[in-house]
């Protein structure tokens, strides 16, 4: 911390407990989708040391994969828990990262159909329940995360706004988060989407983004790898982040885009990523 003569600098956000927790609601059941998740949460280091603290919200899709190695696709987490924490203590302020509470809603057996937004052209994937899977989120799982008050308070401890809520996935995630970002964008103002699946229904992705109305994200987020057998569909994302580019956004300012070199697609370089991916995505909280 910098203090200037005649300045008074508050130094508050945890004094004891160094890391931030994190734990699964085991059940949580939706009228909208018809079906029942986990979801799981992660509570920064000042959650339980200053209770009058308010913090931003990030959900994240695929909450099985975010911390927990046994939950986890092929054991590998995204090291949400430990990016977070590391990020938080940074001296270095170019690698800080703010306190945030993470929402992670597991996915279920219907995760093609919830995390696309049209039925699509591939042969074998049935799609186009992402606009109810957006509803769930938005009229089911943040209303009620934030009126929780057991096994944890969230009660009156989330900021609401598009500047205070991101959203973020990978794969098909990512491309739900994109979506997001042209339907929901007056609720999720911050859009992360690692290696999206911009491929899917012959790039309707991209046309969806380009004819975005008025209200659009506020800052955007979007990487991919170089290598695998599918070459982590980085031409296609690459497209996308140039359709962005169309509508404005400037690099390094409103939109990050990266390519991990030799970097396929999985859960192994997502970790890798997610420093710089919510370095960017959080940045001003």
């Amino acid at each position: 911390f910098r203090v200037s003569p005649g300045q008074t600098v508050e130094v508050y956000p945890h004094f004891v407990q160094g890391s931030g927790r994190y734990l699964r609601l085991s059940s949580f059941r939706s009228t909208i989708l018809g079906n029942t998740r986990g979801v799981w949460l992660y509570l920064p280091p000042s959650f339980a040391e200053n209770p009058l603290a308010t913090y931003p919200v990030l959900v994240m899709h695929d909450g099985q994969n975010l911390f927990d190695p046994r939950y986890a696709f092929g054991g590998t987490t995204w090291q949400v828990a430990e990016t977070l924490d590391a990020g938080i203590d940074a001296l270095d302020e170019t690698r800080h990262l703010p306190e945030v509470v993470v929402i992670g809603p597991e996915n279920t057996s219907d995760r093609i159909w919830e995390y696309t937004p049209t039925v699509g052209t591939e042969p074998g994937l049935t799609g186009g329940g992402g606009d109810q899977y957006l509803r769930f989120l938005v009229e089911e799982l943040l209303p009620q995360m934030a009126e929780l008050t057991s096994p944890v308070q969230l009660k009156g401890r989330l900021r609401t706004g598009a500047d205070n809520t991101a959203l973020m996935g990978s794969s098909l995630g990512g491309l739900i988060s994109a979506y997001a970002g042209v339907k929901r964008a007056a609720l999720f103002g911050r859009i992360g989407a690692m290696s999206p699946s911009t491929w899917w229904d012959e790039r309707f992705l991209l046309g969806s983004v380009r004819g975005s109305g008025a209200v659009r994200p506020l800052r955007v987020y979007l990487d991919s790898g170089d290598s695998g057998p599918s070459m982590d569909d980085k031409d296609n994302t690459q497209a996308l982040a140039q359709v962005y580019r169309d509508l404005g956004y400037r690099d390094g300012v409103d939109l990050l885009h990266v390519i991990q070199r030799g970097a396929s697609h999985s859960e192994y370089y997502w970790a890798q990523r997610l420093p710089i991916a919510l370095q960017f995505l959080l940045a001003g909280l």
